[in-house]
């Protein structure tokens, strides 16, 4: 998927893109860069700001790309054929399954597997494992700047169905889903672009009770998306200068 032209050229270089997917991830992003003006795309807003750190500040595009793997996919090819970042950073949110991994632990994801895929003609093992993309964190020495597990995460256009957990288990080693990774990862690899994925479990899915904590109450999801991006968005700068410390 080579990168193409686009009618719209970036005035200046920026360190990185970072992409945001759902409507719930996007509106800390926004209120805490209230001040600065929203740029319209073909997918959601985009802001350009500058953080500050260690060394030179850092100049940041944060785009809403939209949810779900058909947005994620196109959101992500947009964004680097406009801005042609040296980084492409994602961060969001994930479910998790009660009994391996707890609510408000963040994911450094190493492998993405898009798990909806449902081959029935040919090989169901190649079909999965032509989207499957394994994620170069060899940048990232040092400590991180912010507790995470490096982690396989899952992907496809639906929530977690509990039913379903022993055998994501059993089959990929999963511990955690989200919509989006799958097709961010995957994209970013066939452009050659690095890619940074960070996802904190906002809710987590037992499959002895049937049920997911968040199913039915997203107030739940909004109260916790909101805490987690917080984070998330504080290390940022952390995570930008090892990128940076690692083209040295």
């Amino acid at each position: 998927m080579p990168a193409m032209n686009h009618p719209y050229p970036t005035p200046e270089p920026v360190d990185a893109v970072v992409l945001i997917s759902a409507d719930a991830e996007w509106r800390p992003v926004r209120e805490r860069f209230a001040g600065l003006p929203p740029l319209a795309t073909p997918y959601g807003e985009a802001i350009a700001a500058t953080l500050p750190g260690r060394g030179p500040d850092r100049r940041v595009v944060f785009f809403h790309g939209g949810w779900g793997k058909i947005a994620a996919a196109a959101s992500t090819q947009y964004a680097i054929d406009r801005w042609r970042p040296p980084l492409l950073v994602n961060l969001g949110t994930c479910g998790g399954f009660a009994g391996d991994i707890a609510a408000g632990e963040v994911l450094l994801v190493d492998f993405t597997l898009v798990y909806d895929i449902l081959e029935q003609m040919g090989d169901p093992d190649e079909a999965l494992a032509h989207y499957a993309t394994e994620l170069d964190l060899s940048w990232l020495r040092g400590p991180l700047p912010l507790p995470a597990r490096r982690e396989l995460l899952i992907s496809a256009d639906r929530d977690i169905v509990a039913g379903e957990i022993p055998d994501l288990r059993g089959r990929f080693g999963a511990i955690a889903a989200d919509w989006e990774s799958g097709a961010i990862a995957h994209v970013a690899a066939r452009n050659g672009t690095r890619c940074l994925i960070l996802r904190a479990v906002t809710d987590l899915v037992d499959h002895e009770r049937e049920d997911g904590e968040a199913y039915g109450r997203p107030e739940l999801f909004a109260a916790r998306t909101e805490s987690v991006m917080a984070r998330l968005l504080d290390s940022l700068p952390g995570w930008l200068a090892m990128g940076e410390e690692s083209t040295d």
